[in-house]
């Protein structure tokens, strides 16, 4: 096996779990960003009979007042607020939904070397219904996990607490990879000691610059 740079050998090799966020991860993100910034604000124009600039803009402010917060990924929030039935609209939009090109390679290289696998994200139990439903890659997965269930997003270092406590496993033995650096970020300060950002979550989007993590662009850059 050649290794990447992402990993040494023996980095992996004492490597108990891999904790995987889904979204912008797993999966392409631009189903998310089309989802909730043009499919959504269309709906939500129809239903106040606005053009789309007014919707978009009342929308926007919303979505900047909860970002990062448990609400921000709860689907029956914001269906409650939108009153739009967001699940509804997920699944119709379902085959949208991509794994991202190397996934699948490295979840089989994962548990060909008997590497613990844990699925990691903060969307809405529904939300992850909807998208394991569409891609079937919940068999790979040892356990799986949605914030919604800690009543603590990832962002939170209780989150982070109560994971451990569910895999009953030291963070130091972790590896997690995430698009999001501010998630990376409080992961590491939680204890996990190895942590990978995603270049490039959305992959109709430019790669990322700037990086504060070390950083891959699909999976299977973990090992080569």
């Amino acid at each position: 096996m050649e290794w990447s740079p992402a990993l040494t050998q023996s980095q992996w090799d004492e490597l108990e779990a891999i904790l995987l966020d889904m979204d912008g991860t797993l999966l392409d993100l631009a189903f998310d960003n089309d989802f909730w910034l043009r499919q959504v604000p269309k709906l939500y124009a129809d239903k106040l009979a606005v053009d789309l600039e007014t919707a978009q803009k009342q929308l926007f402010d919303l979505y900047h007042d909860y970002k990062g917060t448990l609400e921000w990924y709860c689907t029956d929030f914001w269906s409650e607020q939108l009153g739009i039935d967001i699940i509804k609209h997920k699944y119709d939009l379902a085959h949208n939904v991509a794994i991202r090109p190397g996934t699948i390679e490295f979840l089989n290289k994962a548990k060909a070397h008997n590497k613990r696998l844990v699925l990691v994200t903060n969307a809405h139990p529904d939300t992850l219904a909807v998208k394991m439903d569409r891609v079937l890659i919940a068999k790979y997965f040892d356990d799986i996990y949605s914030s919604h269930q800690f009543s603590r997003p990832k962002e939170s270092p209780d989150f982070w607490t109560r994971l451990q406590q569910e895999i009953k496993l030291p963070l130091d033995k972790c590896l997690f990879v995430d698009d999001s650096e501010d998630i990376l970020t409080v992961a590491q300060q939680s204890g996990v000691k190895l942590v990978l950002s995603v270049s490039q979550p959305d992959l109709s989007l430019p790669i990322k610059d700037g990086l504060k993590f070390p950083s891959i662009n699909q999976l299977n850059e973990i090992i080569g």
